[in-house]
């Protein structure tokens, strides 16, 4: 099944990159992880400038799911606007929003001005929790392809149904013409989960390397752009221990696959970032991240 629907995805997104009646032009970005991707900024912390519905900024965030669940990545294209962020829930008819917001706020206001002529199309699919070693699977799920999970479904599995869900029509806007979408970027916010067990921690290098260029063969560009946010422990001082036992391991071999792939990029900022709790950022830090994920990626794609 899973080979099937792995092939089903691909051709579906053939069809709208070369199609010959394209009207608007749609630069197309996908944003993955694990809970510092989802977002736990509240929505009530934003800035009016970001506290609004983007004109020219699209969304597809696909529904997130359990390994060997069924209804993972489903959703619909709808205008960026608050409250993607942990939370939020979709069917293949309404976007359920939350309280939350992640990076995609900032990154999608910064990438318009990088694409003025063109609109922004961000594909979004992340768990919290989730790992890309199925050895630290636990219970949120694991991005690791081969893993046979529940049903042999897992989070690259549900990865793939929202790239194919939302590559499904070719209209993003829904102006009645067909859109031309030009693959333009990755960006990957992950790792905590991989750095609780030294073996696997010593894997990371490994697996993010292959899992990345299998996320590029999905969208059918091996040079595809990948910009990755390095993990980092909380630096609360009333905490006398590390939140990942392993997370330097972790973090040399994010600098270890953005030194060795040419078309790969690290934001570093978030050494400076406080946190709400042991695992995730503030409000302000989600916005300052989706910021630093833009201005990394225009450095690299120049």
């Amino acid at each position: 099944m899973n080979h099937f629907f792995r092939i089903t995805c691909i051709a579906a997104f053939a069809v709208l990159t070369f199609s010959s009646h394209a009207q608007d032009t749609f630069r197309l970005f996908y944003l993955g992880g694990q809970s510092n991707m989802d977002g736990y900024g509240y929505v009530k912390d934003l800035p009016d400038s970001l506290n609004r519905q983007f004109e020219n900024v699209y969304i597809f965030h696909g529904n997130t799911a359990a390994d060997g669940a069924t209804d993972g990545g489903l959703g619909i294209w709808e205008k960026l606007e608050p409250g993607h962020g942990v939370g939020a829930k979709a069917t293949n008819k309404k976007n359920l929003l939350s309280e939350r917001f992640g990076l995609e706020l900032s990154l999608g206001a910064k990438l318009a001005t990088l694409y003025p002529d063109d609109k922004i199309a961000l594909i979004k699919y992340s768990k919290g929790g989730t790992s890309i070693d199925s050895l630290a699977a636990d219970t949120f799920g694991c991005w690791e392809p081969d893993f046979r999970s529940k049903g042999g479904i897992n989070q690259y599995d549900h990865f793939l149904a929202t790239v194919n869900n939302a590559l499904s029509t070719q209209d993003i806007n829904g102006d009645g013409k067909a859109d031309q979408i030009i693959p333009s970027g990755i960006f990957w916010m992950q790792g905590e989960s991989d750095a609780h067990v030294l073996e696997i921690a010593q894997r990371y290098e490994y697996n993010l390397t292959r899992l990345m260029n299998l996320v590029r063969a999905a969208f059918r560009t091996d040079d595809l752009p990948v910009v990755i946010g390095k993990i980092s422990d909380s630096n609360d001082p009333s905490r006398n221990y590390k939140v990942w036992k392993y997370g330097e391991l972790v973090q040399h071999a994010q600098e270890q696959f953005v030194r060795k792939d040419a078309q790969a990029a690290i934001v570093r900022s978030t050494k400076h970032y406080g946190h709400s709790d042991p695992w995730h950022y503030r409000s302000e830090d989600y916005i300052d991240l989706g910021v630093e994920f833009g201005k990394v990626f225009e450095r690299l794609s120049k």
